[in-house]
C-alpha cells in the first residue's frame, strides 16, 4: 500500500500544522499525519513548522525564547484566510489527543534544537496515549535521532534529508531507521541509493510532491509512501481503479 501522508496536515484546505489541517488530513483519507514539534522556553512542546512564530502567526520571536502562554495567545489563522482568524499554534498534548482518536499514523518530525529532556517530554506524551507503537520520529539531526533510539528504541525512526549522498544507505542503517525521507527530485535521479535503501529494508517517503504528475514515476521508483500538501487528491489517485490513473493524469 502507499502511504498518504498529509504534510502539515490537509495544508491546502486549512492552515498548516493546526487541529482543524490535522482534523481534514484524516477525513480526507491520509495514513500518516507529518507534523512538526518545537520546545518552548518553558519547555512545553507546541506544533509549528518555522524556528519563528513569524510567518505563520500574528506574533514575532523564535519559538524557543517564548513562553507557552505567550505563543497560545497567538493568532495562527488569519495568514491563511479570514476564515481562520483566531486559530491557535496547538500544543503536542492537543494534537496527540485529537489524532489518537482516528486511524492514521503519525509522523512526527523533531525539529532542532532538541534537548534530552527536551526529546523524552515528546516521548513520553506519545507513550501516555498508547501512541508509540503508531508514530515514526524523524528529523533531519542524527543527534535527534540518536536520542529518540536511545530513550525508546522501539520506536520507528526516519533520516530526513535534503539530498541523497554516497553515506546515505550506511548512516540509515547505522541509525536503524525505518524511513529515509528526501527531496522527491533525489529520488527520480537516484535509483541506486533507493535500491541500496530497499536492500537495507529502508522505506523512502519523499517530501513534497504536489504536482500530480510526479506521482507515478515516483511510485515507478519504489517510494513507501508520498509526504503532500494535497492528500486528498493523493486518496483519489491511488484509490482509483488500475486503468484510471492516466485519466486523472
Amino acid at each position: 500500500m502507499l502511504h498518504r501522508v498529509a504534510h502539515r496536515g490537509y495544508s491546502t484546505v486549512a492552515p498548516e500544522n493546526t487541529l482543524p489541517a490535522f482534523a481534514a488530513a484524516l477525513r480526507a483519507g491520509a495514513t500518516f499525519v507529518e507534523f512538526d514539534i518545537r520546545v518552548t522556553r518553558d519547555g512545553v512542546p507546541v506544533v509549528i513548522h518555522d524556528r519563528t512564530v513569524n510567518r505563520t502567526t500574528s506574533g514575532a520571536g523564535r519559538v524557543w525564547d517564548l513562553t507557552a502562554e505567550e505563543i497560545a495567545v497567538l493568532d495562527a489563522g488569519s495568514w491563511f484566510g479570514p476564515g481562520f482568524a483566531g486559530l491557535r499554534v496547538p500544543t503536542l498534548a492537543e494534537t496527540l489527543d485529537l489524532l489518537a482518536a482516528g486511524p492514521a499514523e503519525l509522523l512526527v518530525e523533531i525539529k532542532p534544537p532538541a534537548t534530552l529532556d527536551e526529546v523524552k517530554t515528546i516521548v513520553a506524551q506519545l507513550a501516555e496515549r498508547d501512541l508509540l507503537g503508531r508514530s515514526v520520529i524523524q528529523s533531519f539531526d542524527t543527534d535527534v535521532i540518536r536520542k529518540v533510539r536511545d530513550i525508546a528504541p522501539e520506536v520507528r525512526r526516519g533520516l530526513l534529508l535534503f539530498r541523497f549522498d554516497a553515506e546515505t544507505v550506511q548512516l540509515s542503517r547505522e541509525l536503524g531507521v525505518a524511513y529515509c525521507n528526501p527531496d522527491l527530485a533525489d529520488v527520480l535521479s537516484g535509483p541506486e541509493t533507493m535500491a541500496g535503501l530497499a536492500e537495507a529494508g529502508v522505506g523512502v517517503m519523499p517530501w513534497t510532491p504536489n504536482d500530480m504528475a510526479q506521482w507515478g514515476p515516483l511510485v515507478d521508483a519504489g517510494v513507501a509512501g508520498l509526504i503532500t500538501d494535497h492528500v486528498g487528491e493523493l486518496t483519489g489517485w491511488s484509490t482509483a481503479p488500475a486503468a484510471a490513473p492516466a485519466a486523472i493524469l
